[in-house]
This record gives structure tokens, C-alpha cells and sequence, in this order.
């Protein structure tokens, strides 16, 4: 068996190993990584960027695809430039985001919990998953009408909106991440002498946060969608507002680059959601690797 000398093993870039005896990169390591990939990454969007910088100069036609109308990344720079300049960015982002975040602040606080009942108790799954299963696959599109009857105002109905397209991704995968959670571990626990607050607390908990933390992400994108939507239709602020009434003016720039804010905003949501679940999960890292 081959072994290493004390003497081999240096600080910085070098691999260091783990308890499994695998190979692991160091901090020099890492930080090279995410600099390939951060560049990887830009030079993708850098190429998407051009083709379509192409395509809308040259008016291209490609099959069903037509260029001719759809305006070239210089254009919308510019409308983002004088957006940026008005006033009116500060209070369309402003509006969407409160919107987002209590919506799905409220979605979290019920679905987390009520996933985690559904998944440890059968008869919870029999009485409440049959009801909200039929309710799941209704588009957020058809709920306006009902939350405009349900709500006095227009402001509660598009929170309303947001929380229905947040709530459903979050309680799924905490239901899928408490059943497949490994039984093995609970009896384990209980034989150590575990009680129940204790092997919810160090087993089911932990064990179901992954998936918790990947529903809360789906669930963040989600809830963009579908407030967006709503603030087409009811609106008077926000990002979904401005895209809609740039369509209606017939400003062409103006729709693409309220498309682009909505998925920035959307990116830098699922972004912190993911930071924080690393931060909660300092265990557990995606391809296996333990930090």
C-alpha cells in the first residue's frame, strides 16, 4: 500500500485527504476551480450574447425563429442605462421583491412544517395529500380571478399569488426528503436511547435538509413566475408591470430587458438560498464532497 511521507504533503495548492482516504483539493485548489469555472461561465454568456447580437442585425430566419423584430443586445443596454437612470427601477424592484419574500417567506413557514408532518405520519399523507395533489397542477395564472374575489386588495392577492407558486415545490420536497430518509438511522437512534424531539432534531431534520433546501430554491423561481404573472394583470408596480406595459407601448427593448431583470432577480434569489442552505448544511456538499 502506498503511503505518503510527512514530508510530501505541503500547504496551499496541494491535494489534502480525507477521512475517506480520497484525494481533496486544498483552499489554493478550490479557488482555481471557481475561477475556471467563473470564467467558463462568462465566456458562455459572452457567446450567447454575440449570436444574438448577430442574429438581430442580420435579421436572420432560423426554421420557425424570426430575428427580424427582436432587438439586439445594444438596444436593450441602452434601455437598461436609461432605466437605471429613472427612478422608476427603485420602486419596480422594490415592489416585486417585498412581494416575493413575503409570499414566500409565508409559503416556507407552512409548507416546511406541513411537509414534515406529511412525511412521518401516514395518516396525515391520507387525509391532507389527496386535497392539495388535486390542487398542485393548477396554474398560478388561474388563481388571479379567485384571489381578486378572496382579498380586499390588489397587493394581498399577488402575495396570495406568490405563495401559491412557492408553497407546493417546497412541501413536495420536504415530503420526498423525510420518506427517503433511511429508517435504519431513526431505529438507530431510538436504541441509543433518542427521544422524539431529539431524533427529530439530529436525525429527521438534518437528514430531509437537503431536499428541503432544493424545494426552497425551486420554490424561490417559482414564485418569480408566478408574480410576475399576477403584476400583468393587477399591478400598478413591479417588474412583471413594467414588462407588460413596455408589450403594450410597443417598446421592444424595454420587454427584453424587464425578461432579463426578472431572471437576474430570480438567479440572485435562488443564489442566496442556496448560500444559506450551505451554511445550515456545513456537512453536506453536492458530488460528496465534506467541506
Amino acid at each position: 500500500m502506498n503511503t505518503l511521507a510527512p514530508d510530501s504533503i505541503s500547504l496551499g495548492d496541494r491535494e489534502t485527504i480525507d477521512l475517506a482516504g480520497a484525494p481533496r483539493r486544498g483552499p489554493a485548489g478550490r479557488w482555481r476551480g471557481v475561477v475556471r469555472s467563473g470564467v467558463v461561465r462568462l465566456l458562455s454568456i459572452a457567446a450567447c450574447l454575440g449570436l444574438w447580437q448577430l442574429a438581430s442585425t442580420k435579421q436572420l430566419e432560423i426554421g420557425f425563429l424570426r430575428f427580424a423584430n427582436v432587438p439586439p443586445p445594444t438596444e436593450v443596454a441602452s434601455a437598461g442605462v436609461r432605466l437605471a437612470q429613472s427612478p422608476k427601477l427603485i420602486s419596480h424592484v422594490r415592489s416585486s421583491v417585498l412581494r416575493i419574500f413575503a409570499g414566500f417567506a409565508i409559503a416556507a413557514a407552512l409548507a416546511v412544517p406541513l411537509g414534515m408532518i406529511i412525511g412521518r405520519s401516514r395518516v396525515a399523507g391520507n387525509l391532507l395529500l389527496a386535497p392539495l395533489e388535486v390542487l398542485r397542477p393548477i396554474p398560478a395564472v388561474a388563481w388571479i380571478p379567485l384571489a381578486i374575489l378572496m382579498f380586499a386588495t390588489a397587493e394581498q392577492s399577488m402575495i396570495y399569488i406568490t405563495f401559491i407558486g412557492a408553497f407546493f415545490p417546497i412541501l413536495l420536497s420536504t415530503v420526498h426528503g423525510v420518506e427517503s430518509l433511511d429508517r435504519k438511522l431513526v431505529f438507530a437512534s431510538m436504541t441509543l436511547g433518542a427521544g422524539r424531539l431529539a431524533v427529530f432534531r439530529e436525525v429527521i431534520l438534518p437528514g430531509a435538509l437537503p431536499s428541503i433546501v432544493t424545494g426552497l430554491s425551486i420554490g424561490m423561481g417559482t414564485s418569480w413566475f408566478s408574480l410576475v404573472t399576477a403584476e400583468m394583470i393587477s399591478g400598478q408596480f413591479g417588474i412583471g408591470y413594467y414588462t407588460w406595459e413596455a408589450y403594450t407601448l410597443q417598446n421592444y427593448p424595454d420587454i427584453v430587458l424587464g425578461m432579463i431583470t426578472i431572471g437576474l432577480l430570480g438567479m440572485l434569489s435562488s443564489a442566496i438560498i442556496k448560500q444559506l442552505g450551505s451554511r445550515l448544511m456545513p456537512w453536506f456538499q453536492i458530488g460528496g464532497e465534506v467541506t
